[in-house]
Parts: C-alpha cells; structure tokens; sequence
C-alpha cells in the first residue's frame, strides 16, 4: 500500500514538474537531493529565465532577485509571516501548528512587536558582546577535548555543541540537560522544511510537548526567584505594562532555543567549508586576522544558514511590476537574492574581502534576526581561534554533504585533517 502511495505521489510530482518547465523553462523541485547538496545553479537558472516563478509543488510564487526581495521582507503591511493568511492546501493546512503555538516568528502586529520588545534586551550588541570572553572559554575546552587534530568531525565537536552551550547558558539549562536539548531542538527545527514527513511530524510534536514540560516548573521557579538567566528577564519582564502568559513564554523559549543554535551551528559549518574550498580565502584571513569581521558576512551571503523565507500577499498588490493577488502564497529564495549580480559582483566569488552586508541572511525589517549579533560573534570567534590553534585546516575523506532540507541549510558531518601551530 505504501509503495503504491509512493508511486502515485512520484508521478503527480513528476508531472506538476513537467508542467512548470513546459510553462517557464526551468523548475525548482524542493525534493530534491541534488538541489539540497547545491542550490545555486537552480538559483541561477530561475533568476535569469523566470525570476517570479510558480511553484504547484509549493502551491506559491517562488522569488529570486534581491530587490524583489528585499522589498517584501521590509513591508509588514502588505506581506504577512502568518501562514493562516494564505491561500493553503489541505497538506498545508495538516501541516500548521495549532493556534496557540504560533511562535513571534510567525506572528504580525501588533502581537509580534509586544513580544519582540520583551526579549531585545537579551540580544543587544552590547550584551552580547559582553559574552564574548566566556564563549572564548567554551570554544577553548571544546577544542582541547579532540583526542587527533589530525582526524575529527568539525561539526561534532565545535559547530554543534557550541551554539547550543551558549543558548542553553542564556536560557539557565544545566550542562546535564544540553544533550538531550540539541535532540529536541534538531526535532522541532524539521516543521520548517514544507519536506517534512509524518514521521519526523510525530517527533517534532512529541519534542515540542517535552520541551513545554520541561520548563514550566523552570517558569514557576524564576517567576518566584530570579536569576541571571533569560528565562527570569522573560518571567518578570514588562513591557507597556505588559507580560507575557505562560504559554508564550513555553512558545518564545522553544524559539530561542532553535534559533540560537540552528542557525549558528549551519553559519559554522557551512563557513569553514566555503574556507576550505577556497584555500586562497583562508590564506587571507591568516596573513590578515583582520579581515574576519568582514569574512564572517561574507560566509553568510556566500552560503547562507537560512536559505528561504516565506510571505502572503495582505492584499492585491504589486512587487516591483508583478501583480500578486490577496492570499497569494510567497517564497523567498535568500540564497538566490545573495547571488544577485545585479547587486554583488561576481556573486559566486568568495571574497572574504568584499565588506558588503547588503546579503539578507539575516532577513531585513521588523522580523530581522533578532540573535544576529550573537551569531556573528560565534563565527568570528570560531575563526579566530580555529586559525590560532592550527597552521594547517583541511578536508579529509569524501566531499561533505549536507542536509537534504532547503530552508536550513547544513551540514551532515565535516571531517577535517589539522596541524597544531
């Protein structure tokens, strides 16, 4: 029954496929394997020959260029994150969260603006550069911990567990507890990708319920006795006399949680493979530590953590020319947008160099990433001290892959060969 389910699914693919190429001339088939080891040429494919590009697989519009982009991600007011204001699918809409666990990430004004300015303070430039001295600590013991510089997995022992000691110190859980939160995080994270399957839909749910029942005695305790911690600042923070219920407490620390590993775990990896791929790249940054600030950007649009984003249409409207009709379903390819040529030169360069930060990794307007100082500082600091430590960074064994997934993009694994300096 399965394989006939299969079979038949294969073919209506294949054929809403076929139709898109009959209709533009190039498709994007969010399926596949080989457009998740290396979306760039599709990218480049459908800038060039069909930049608003309609999707039957992703039941939307597909944009690629910067500038139409960018546009959208600024106007709140005509392009929503809700996806309950879409036009959806019955897929989709099996596919949607119940009501009350919508996170800040996929909510509008004015509930997104009050949630929003009750977790800033924890992530303001200066708090988080004020982390930077402990987060050298952590990376130094990570470091000192590979038993064969000459042989380990970079993901396994710096790009995974360093992101998420970091969060999970700013979110007050006990060291004991981090394993089992990178489990339930990497869980929940999959409702991101439209790939998700019914499996790893019951995992997400199961971690979802597990991460509630973990901190609502966490809640309770801070509410009565706070700590330095950013579960105390949520519990006892007011904003226009404001506070948040319990349930968006449970929902914002499950956001925080992915997002303040995730992401930084992918700007990690991702990175130091651009690196090493480019060995003249990562010469530059060892005769010129100066230049890492303006790497880390350059990584990011290069190979972005967060490949694509999502809008619907408030109202007929249009973008740049293109006319988009109320409900309208919309995404937004950020890899394609960060290899515009219209807006970087030579865009599939790395030049660690460029100083640009015209990318939209970090997306633009009032839902811009709210951890982007953090996740900048944890690249700088992983290069720095990577270069410090070791003369010679290479890959070892097969080309890495990555994740089969086109919204986060990452890494499987990232085995290295090092010599200590």
């Amino acid at each position: 029954m399965l394989s006939m389910q299969k079979a038949i699914r294969s073919v209506v693919i294949g054929a809403m496929l076929a139709r898109e190429r009959w209709q533009s001339g190039v498709t994007y088939n969010p399926l596949s394997r080989q457009t998740a080891q290396d979306p760039y040429p599709v990218y480049a494919a459908l800038r060039e020959r069909d930049p608003v590009h309609r999707s039957g697989l992703m039941n939307a519009w597909l944009f690629t260029r910067h500038a139409d982009i960018d546009t959208m991600l600024r106007d709140h007011r005509l392009f929503s994150n809700d996806p309950r204001k879409g036009t959806l699918s019955r897929r989709q809409r099996a596919g949607l969260p119940a009501d009350e666990e919508f996170t800040m990430l996929f909510l509008d004004p004015p509930d997104h603006k009050r949630l929003r300015a009750l977790v800033n303070k924890a992530f303001t430039p200066k708090a988080v550069n004020a982390l930077e001295p402990h987060i050298r600590s952590l990376l130094s013991s990570l470091l000192d911990d590979i038993d064969d510089p000459a042989g380990f997995d970079l993901m396994q022992t710096v790009a995974q567990p360093l992101p998420v000691i970091v969060i999970a110190e700013m979110l007050g859980i006990p060291p004991e507890d981090r394993a089992q939160f990178k489990i339930w995080s990497d869980q929940r994270a999959r409702t991101l990708e439209p790939s998700i399957d019914a499996r790893e839909r019951a995992l997400a749910d199961a971690a979802n319920k597990a991460l509630n029942d973990y901190f609502r005695p966490i809640i309770e305790e801070r509410r009565a006795a706070p700590q330095d911690d950013i579960v105390s600042a949520l519990a006892q923070a007011e904003e226009e006399g404001d506070r948040l219920t319990e349930l968006e407490m449970l929902n914002m620390l499950r956001l925080l949680l992915i997002a303040g590993n995730e992401t930084t775990t992918n700007l990690i990896g991702n990175g130091v493979l651009a690196l090493l791929r480019h060995p003249d790249q990562l010469q530059r940054l060892r005769d010129d530590p100066s230049l890492i600030p303006l790497a880390v950007d350059e990584l990011l649009r290069f190979d972005s953590p967060v490949q694509t984003d999502f809008r619907r249409a408030l109202e007929d409207c249009e973008v740049n020319g293109f006319p988009l009709k109320k409900r309208d379903n919309i995404v937004l390819l950020l890899g394609a947008a960060n290899r515009d040529p219209d807006v970087f030169d030579e865009p599939d360069r790395l030049d660690v160099g460029r100083g640009d930060r015209s990318h939209l990794s970090f997306g633009r307007g009032i839902h811009h990433c709210i951890g982007a100082p953090l996740a900048r500082l944890e690249g700088r600091i992983v290069l720095e001290m990577l270069l410090e430590r070791y003369s010679q960074i290479n890959l070892r064994g097969e080309q890495p892959r990555f994740r089969n997934s086109i919204v986060l993009r990452g890494l499987e694994s990232l085995p290295v060969r090092c010599v200590k300096a």
